[in-house]
């Protein structure tokens, strides 16, 4: 650790890891509040967060246990489709909090074309909300909808053993994931009928 009399110890969060100040100068700068997208091994968090002097303050937030709990989602609960429908639950929760406009805050996470990160914006974008960003780095529909865990689910299929091995999860859901495409149409027509007859609050 460097020394002498003109060294300033960096603030704890930025020695721990958790924080890049310098971009989240930029991104309070902006004067748009935040989306915060963080992803654990099992799970997307998904916030709307406008900066305070006391500290951030959430003003919505979805989190990807709710999926399953509240919309019958039956696939896991990180994965791409997941991340994209904590997104737009999110995304419809801040419009109905009257937020129009935001900003994308991914923390240190490194981005990735096509991650879950940038599903879960897809699914902030669709519900209605503004947020800077460019085409190339969303998923596409498809992929969103698990597409590709359907095909790959397919492909491996001839082998039983190697099918329920990496499949186990879902099968015991009651999900086959060669239909996860038509699941998550049928949950994503729930979370939009939900929200398009919920009234707007201000």
């Amino acid at each position: 650790m460097a020394k002498g009399p003109f060294y300033n110890v960096p603030y704890r969060r930025r020695r721990e890891g958790k924080t890049n100040y310098k971009l989240r100068k930029k991104l309070i700068l902006s004067g748009l509040p935040r989306i915060v997208a963080r992803r654990t091994r099992n799970h997307i968090i998904i916030q709307l967060v406008k900066p305070a002097l006391q500290g951030d303050q959430v003003i919505t937030s979805a989190h990807s246990r709710e999926l399953s709990k509240k919309y019958g989602w039956l696939g896991g609960l990180s994965n791409t489709p997941a991340s994209y429908l904590t997104g737009l639950v999110c995304g419809y929760r801040s419009v109905a909090k009257g937020v129009k406009e935001a900003i994308l805050d991914i923390g240190l996470q490194t981005p990735s074309k096509s991650s879950r990160v940038f599903a879960a914006l897809k699914g902030v974008l669709d519900a209605g909300v503004d947020v800077p960003s460019s085409e190339d780095v969303v998923p596409s529909e498809a992929r969103t909808a698990g597409k590709h865990i359907g095909e790959y689910a397919v492909k491996i299929s001839s082998d039983a053993d190697a099918y329920s091995r990496m499949f186990s999860a879902y099968l015991s859901r009651g999900l086959h994931p060669e239909k996860m495409p038509d699941h998550f149409s049928a949950v994503r027509k729930k979370i939009v009928s939900e929200f398009e007859k919920a009234p707007a609050k201000v």
